[in-house]
């Protein structure tokens, strides 16, 4: 028996009647329950030659099958949901996994390129995204993760043990570690919702306004957050003057946490403690104590490590590391981390960049980026922020605008007049946002640097600079309450029939917008080819959408009668107009918007609805189909306008996108919001 469960069993018979799990949309789970839960997980398990692979959203069934995985000895490969098809199909082959068990909880054969050799204990394999390029497996014992949570409960100590949400994507090792088992070692309650109900729908673009509610609504008194998730929540408390009195620990990792959010949070009385960590070390390393102090350092070592720092200024940590990675050998102690910082005469460490980032500008002053990019990040129009240079006379920046109306020019003048004259931007371009859909940041919230070099540096394609372009008119459409209510799941069965009718209308006009728009292409034979083949694709679309309606319990029939929204028509004449009167080329804008917009939709959207609402999955067949087939159509689409060579073209796909957005943000803005019951 693991120490995890003997724990577990120890508060089934102090405290029988205490909440172990809540879900939140369902049942909970006691602790008198969750041993038998436990080992009826057991029985399910399938010991079979690889590791069992686990790429689900929070919830009870997960947190059994982690804790009877770990009960078994059974090796579970964590693949959070954030993770793109080709960094599933990497980790997967590379771990030998032969059960897959994915959304719906169905557990399914996976077939491994071969048997692959764990090393001995390995209990975890953990993929983290890395810098750069696929991300790199790393295993980890039981024995391990364990001991960092009970050393974690010692920092902590156990009187904070009360409701801690799990707000990091399930299948993130430090929520895993420092939230789940952590929790269950002190015997608190683990509150594991589908995150679309937490407001994370979009883990990258969260509703921060819908989780301050929900962090007062389901009384939460513990969570994790990485340093964007904090400052989204920050701002959303400063902006409605809420406050989260019951909140007695928020612990921030992940990524450096500029001074000047923890201030602000502290100044709302978010009891924030900023911690330090990698994957090797079995998440987390050093932790904040509550006894205050000047704001910045990452707190002292646990227990069970010991940090120093090396000549050049890298952090070394000795203690307990992992077993070592896929196909390489285990790390040894003193494990050198890459960060570059100090250790104060109090003993805590400090962490002030990356060893391998450093800007050596034209002037031969040599720059830590991430100092820039802290002071860049504490002014809130910046959401989010790449510094590089060098070998420049000056840095220079990536700027991602935090909300559609942000003013980066002032934010960029404001903080160079803080920075010496060696260190102020030169210049800078507004982006848009760097995800792990994109391969441009980690899970955690890294920015994957080499990866967002090789995309802007000299010049980024036409694909990127599309996006880039568009990014505001994106941040005023995921505004649109509608939109975000959707995204969350949290609209009735009448909201969505009338999104349904809306799609329709829209939808049964995409094959006559390509039919014109080929017709006025017929002297350029790349375009035409492309919209054969989207013809014969998008063909009877729309009447998908009237089977999801009767599927809903709808009229279909009274759909297709209908009239459209003066919104919903709108952007139908827009579109013929500028394909008839314009470029027809302009057609490739509305696709990006409507394609890149249906993956969120597909992705995010149709699950919480159909979690919240109860609706069967024979409603949802255009949302979800279009989830993998428009992923497809993205990459056709980027490789597509990438070969558009004449400014005009491009001019006119551009407009067309910003206009698009705004249309489609109408379109769902004419939708009547009648919100789902308040959840409990």
């Amino acid at each position: 028996m693991t120490r995890l469960l003997a724990a577990i069993q120890t508060y089934a018979e102090r405290a029988p009647a205490k909440i172990a799990l809540d879900p939140i949309d369902g049942p909970p789970v006691t602790y008198a329950a969750l041993p038998r839960r436990v080992e009826e997980a057991l029985a399910g398990i399938v010991n079979g030659e690889g590791p069992v692979a686990l790429q689900l959203d929070h919830g009870v069934e997960t947190a059994l099958l982690e804790l009877a995985c770990l009960e078994a000895g059974v090796p579970v490969l964590s693949l959070p949901l954030f993770f793109t098809d080709s960094q599933r199909r990497h980790a997967l082959a590379e771990s030998g996994a032969t059960l897959l068990l994915t959304g719906g909880n169905a557990l399914g054969p996976w077939s491994p390129s071969g048997p692959v050799a764990l090393p001995v204990g390995t209990a975890r394999i953990t993929f983290t995204s890395g810098s750069s390029g696929n991300p790199k497996g790393v295993c980890l014992s039981a024995d391990h993760l364990l001991a960092v949570a009970e050393e974690v409960v010692r920092a902590v100590g156990t009187e904070h043990a009360g409701r801690h949400l799990a707000l990091l994507p399930s299948g993130v090792l430090l929520e895993t570690v420092a939230g789940f088992f952590t929790t269950m070692l002190a015997g608190g309650t683990y509150v594991c919702p589908p995150q679309a109900l937490a407001g994370m729908a979009d883990p990258f673009r969260p509703d921060f306004a819908l989780l301050a509610r929900r962090l007062a609504e389901w009384r939460i008194t513990s969570l994790i957050l990485v340093p964007e998730l904090l400052a989204g929540l920050v701002a959303a408390l400063e902006t409605s003057g809420e406050r989260l009195p019951l909140l007695t620990m928020v612990a921030v990792g992940g990524a450096r946490t500029p001074p000047t959010l923890m201030t602000r949070a502290r100044a709302l009385g978010l009891p924030v403690r900023q911690g330090y960590g990698l994957t090797e070390c079995g998440s987390v390393a050093t932790l904040e104590d509550p006894s205050g102090g000047e704001t910045g350092s990452v707190g002292r070592p646990l227990g069970h490590l010991r940090a120093r720092i090396a000549d050049d200024g890298e952090v070394l940590l000795d203690g307990p590391l992992c077993l070592g990675l896929l196909g390489g050998e285990a790390p040894r102690s003193p494990f050198a981390t890459g960060d570059i910082g100090r250790i104060d005469g109090d003993g805590r460490l400090w962490i002030e960049g990356r060893k391998s980032n450093l800007i050596v500008t034209g002037h031969g002053r040599n720059i830590s980026p991430e100092w820039i990019e802290e002071a860049l990040l504490a002014r809130a129009e910046i959401a989010q922020a790449f510094v590089y240079g060098d070998g420049l006379p000056f840095p220079q920046a990536l700027l991602v605008p935090a909300a559609p109306g942000s003013d980066l020019a002032a934010a960029v003048a404001s903080v160079n007049a803080s920075l010496p004259g060696y260190a102020r931007l030169a210049s800078w371009r507004e982006v848009a946002h760097f995800t792990p859909d994109n391969g441009r940041l980690t899970g955690n919230g890294r920015l994957k640097r080499k990866a967002i070099e090789a995309a802007y540096l000299p010049a980024p394609d036409f694909f990127t600079e599309l996006g880039d372009a568009t990014v505001r008119q994106r941040l005023a459409f995921l505004a649109v309450p509608q939109v975000r209510a959707g995204l969350a799941g949290t609209i009735s069965r009448e909201t969505y029939i009338d999104y349904l009718t809306q799609a329709y209308h829209h939808v049964r006009h995409t094959v006559p917008l390509m039919v014109e728009a080929r017709a006025r292409l017929g002297d350029r034979p790349e375009l035409v080819e492309a919209l054969d083949e989207y013809i014969a694709e998008e063909t009877g679309h729309e009447e998908w959408i009237l089977a999801d309606i009767a599927a809903a319990g709808g009229d279909a029939d009274a759909a297709r009668r209908s009239r459209p929204h003066r919104a919903t028509q709108s952007m139908v004449d827009h579109a013929y107009d500028r394909i008839r009167a314009g470029n027809p080329v302009s057609f490739f804008g509305m696709v990006y918007v409507l394609e890149s917009v249906s993956v969120a939709l597909a992705t995010r959207g149709a699950g919480a609805v159909a979690l919240r609402l109860g609706l069967p999955p024979e409603a949802f067949t255009y949302l979800t189909s279009h989830g993998a087939l428009d992923r497809s159509h993205m990459r056709f689409l980027q490789s597509l306008v990438n070969e558009l060579g004449d400014e005009t073209d491009r001019a006119a796909v551009r407009d067309m996108a910003r206009e698009i957005f705004v249309l489609f943000g109408g379109m769902f803005g004419s939708i009547e919001l009648e919100p789902a019951d308040a959840l409990v």
